[in-house]
């Protein structure tokens, strides 16, 4: 057996060693950080991945909202808004559950997205990021290493959800489209984050990107197909719905899910999420070397 620490050995020796204050990175350090190799990166973005996993077996309580919110909205919207939104789909609460459940799904990313924001915030505020820029990994590392820990949350919540949709009444007939629905999310999902994780580095403190994400998600989840077909709105707001992003990933889930128009919406979103990733990727990776 080797002697060799593992990287996540070395890495948490290394946290545990490096001073809580450290000076704004200089243009040698991010000169070091261009010259690490793929597999440099890919080794610290692992080494990460391991501890903020680690970290969140230890902090159980960070898994509320991934564990509780597919739950409390779900019931809520099925037993409170089912009845009257499920006759106008023509079937009553059975039709409801069948087109709430998908558009569920596409609510989880962004509400995750959310978190990763706030939680970034918060390590930079507690002194951890100037721990981890102390160190010789790659930047990009770490917020690769976050965008990947907020993904197993996003596949634990999705998962809860199905448990749930399941138990009041979802009807899985497509294994394969309910697979690629969730592979729909989590590319989407994934994508927001970048959005959260720029306003993480950039914001003074968490409660100020909490209040942003609430700004930005109330209007695209509500003015979105998510809970309600589009159709009984008024014009302008049934015309921004049809640009929102968040009801191309709805639509394109419940056509995958329970059947129905795929093709267009599934373009649609995969675009923005290409588009979201291109633009805020190096933003946020930008932000994160030259924060001082």
């Amino acid at each position: 057996m080797s002697s060799h620490p593992s990287p996540t050995t070395a890495l948490n020796e290394a946290l545990r060693a490096a001073p809580s204050n450290t000076i704004p990175p200089t243009k040698a350090d991010l000169a070091a950080d261009a010259r690490i190799s793929l597999r440099g990166h890919l080794r610290h973005t692992g080494a990460l991945v391991r501890r903020n996993l680690l970290w969140i077996r230890q902090d159980p309580e960070s898994m509320f909202d991934a564990v509780l919110f597919p739950i409390v909205f779900t019931l809520l919207f099925v037993y409170v808004f089912g009845g009257s939104i499920g006759q106008a789909l023509g079937g009553g609460q059975e039709a409801y559950v069948q087109y709430i459940v998908p558009g569920l799904m596409a609510m989880m990313g962004m509400n995750m997205a959310q978190g990763v924001g706030t939680g970034f915030n918060q390590d930079f505020n507690s002194g951890v990021m100037d721990r981890f820029r102390s160190l010789p990994i790659g930047r990009g590392s770490v917020l690769f290493a976050k965008i990947a820990v907020e993904l197993v949350r996003m596949l634990i919540a999705t998962t809860i959800l199905m448990i749930v949709g399941v138990l009041v009444g979802f009807d899985i007939t497509n294994w394969p489209g309910l697979f690629a629905a969730v592979g729909l999310s989590v590319v989407f999902g994934s994508a927001l984050m970048w959005i959260f994780l720029t306003l993480g580095v950039i914001m003074k403190n968490a409660q100020s990107v909490q209040a942003m994400g609430f700004l930005v998600l109330m209007p695209l989840q509500f003015g979105s197909s998510i809970f309600a077909p589009p159709g009984s709105m008024p014009g302008w707001l049934e015309n921004f719905t049809e640009y929102n992003p968040l009801s191309s990933l709805a639509d394109a889930a419940r056509g995958l899910m329970v059947g129905g128009p795929v093709a267009h919406d599934l373009w649609m979103t995969l675009g923005w999420s290409v588009a979201l990733t291109l633009m805020m990727a190096p933003v946020a990776i930008h932000k994160f070397r030259t924060k001082s």
